[in-house]
């Protein structure tokens, strides 16, 4: 752990000293990509190698990296916005003659539409809604869902964890686990908000939005899973969608399945979207696993349950047909307003 230690020390003064010479934006960006970015310093040799650490370990040194992390992103905000300041404070000729421009009502942001429609859908088959916090500890994140020790999650390169040992969930699954800790079957809830993991390209996002479900009671089957997730099928796509379900594994139901329908684009036809297959991947879903009953003291010989979780910008995505998730963080009142 001292090597680890030592070179993230490293990294910070040599950081500095690359900021401290750097003379212009593009300079600067080179610096953000050698240090930041995925295949930077900080990922290759830090992060990556967290998972041969001891469970003790994995946190000390995940704080420290999340630390000098936020402390070169702060260094290299500040940095920017001097060169911005300083183009910025060159005189500029105002013709006050050119007209002003048209104030817009505003509209809700897709994300949100389709948040709205997807609770909508679920509050109408008889579901209630229940929320939790952001920051969790790795017992409700992972080890109350029967994730193994050494499951590839648990790395860094796909949690954020924190200084005191906590972390930001990946899922909205603890939620789950809280919800079956307080209240007894039968249970019909889904759980909705925002997950964190280290991810980010043209189709994941480092923070994103969930939404999960949870049946239990007596006698709940896989056949109760499938119409459920038919209706919502239909529902925020179109009524003549078709489901597929195709065995997967998640440590915490089993059987466990990932869900297709036909294709939004092609109606099943078969298209570049859905690589000519006339499918495209929604959520993934599966029956509860009797060790996650056990770990909250549900009897699983009594009761069963289904539960399922599906991202909120995929949804989003293949509803508006949008082929870059980034589109939805950018602000872009362009893209925005298209949206009613």
């Amino acid at each position: 752990m001292s090597d680890l230690q030592e070179r993230i020390e490293n990294i910070e003064k040599e950081f500095l000293e690359r900021i401290s010479s750097c003379e212009n934006s593009s300079d600067l960006e080179n610096i953000r990509i050698h240090y930041l970015s995925r295949n930077g310093i900080l990922n290759s040799e830090i992060l990556k190698n967290l998972s041969q650490l001891s469970k003790d370990d994995r946190p000390v040194i995940g704080g420290l990296a999340n630390k000098l992390k936020k402390k070169l992103e702060l260094l290299l905000k500040e940095k920017k916005d001097a060169f911005s300041s300083e183009i910025g404070s060159s005189k500029v000729d105002l013709d006050l003659t050119l007209p002003g421009r048209r104030s817009f009502i505003g509209k809700l942001h897709p994300l949100t539409l389709t948040m709205n429609r997807i609770k909508e859908i679920f509050v109408d088959m008889g579901f209630s809604i229940a929320e939790g916090p952001d920051i969790e500890t790795e017992y409700y994140n992972f080890d109350s869902l029967n994730f193994p020790q050494n499951h590839p999650a648990k790395d860094m390169h796909d949690t954020f964890y924190l200084e005191d040992g906590k972390l930001l969930r990946t899922h909205t699954s603890p939620v789950q686990i809280r919800l079956m800790e307080k209240k007894k079957p039968p249970l019909r809830y889904i759980m909705p908000g925002k997950v964190y993991r280290c991810d980010s390209d043209v189709s994941h996002s480092l923070m994103f939005n969930q939404v999960e479900g949870l049946v239990i009671g007596e006698n709940v089957n896989f056949s109760h899973l499938k119409y459920v997730l038919h209706e919502f099928a239909r529902a925020i796509f179109h009524k003549d969608a078709e489901v597929r379900f195709r065995p997967s594994y998640f440590p915490f139901t089993e059987p466990s399945a990932e869900v297709d329908i036909t294709c939004v684009i092609c109606k099943g036809k078969g298209c570049r979207v859905c690589k000519n297959t006339g499918w495209i991947e929604i959520l993934g879903a599966g029956m509860v696993d009797p060790n996650v009953f056990k770990s909250v003291g549900i009897d699983p010989e009594k009761y069963t349950g289904y539960a399922f979780g599906m991202g909120v910008e995929r949804i989003a995505m293949l509803v508006y047909s949008i082929d870059d998730i980034r589109l939805f963080f950018e602000n872009n009142l362009e893209f925005t307003k298209q949206f009613s």
